[in-house]
């Protein structure tokens, strides 16, 4: 969606995070490649990874990959990626955030761990893997 007045920065933001909700992996890859910020927000104020389709893997390994920042809450409810994959049952893109740097032991505007949406979810393979790592989480595991 291009906004008037906005420049080509806002619009290239939404145009990222659009592909990244659609899960549009070549879509992503090609804004990337044309040097498109992975940080950049979209007139909600959203990153790329913050609105990503959950189930798609791939877009967040890219978005890893390229830059992303997988710790910055999301600016209304503090919820960050790995909570969004925890309480929706994720467990290969929750695996993927945590490799790619993301931690598990920052808490939403509701005080919540992804260990608590995981489980509020009944998401016992997500709770398991969350309960394995040291101390719910400071260093991921190395892929």
């Amino acid at each position: 969606i291009q906004q008037r007045g906005r420049g080509m920065g806002q619009s290239g933001a939404n145009d990222m995070a659009s592909a990244a909700a659609l899960g549009n992996l070549e879509k992503v890859r090609e804004l990337l490649d044309q040097k498109a910020d992975p940080n950049a927000v979209n007139s909600y104020h959203r990153t790329p990874i913050q609105v990503m389709m959950m189930g798609n893997t791939q877009v967040a390994e890219l978005l890893l990959q390229r830059g992303a920042d997988p710790n910055r809450p999301d600016p209304r409810t503090g919820s960050l990626p790995v909570h969004d994959a925890a309480r929706d049952g994720f467990l290969d893109t929750l695996v993927a955030l945590h490799r790619g740097g993301a931690r598990l032991d920052l808490r939403d505007k509701s005080g919540r761990l992804p260990i608590d949406l995981a489980g509020e979810s009944g998401h016992q393979q997500v709770v398991s893997y969350l309960r394995a790592q040291p101390a719910r989480n400071a260093a991921p595991p190395q892929a």
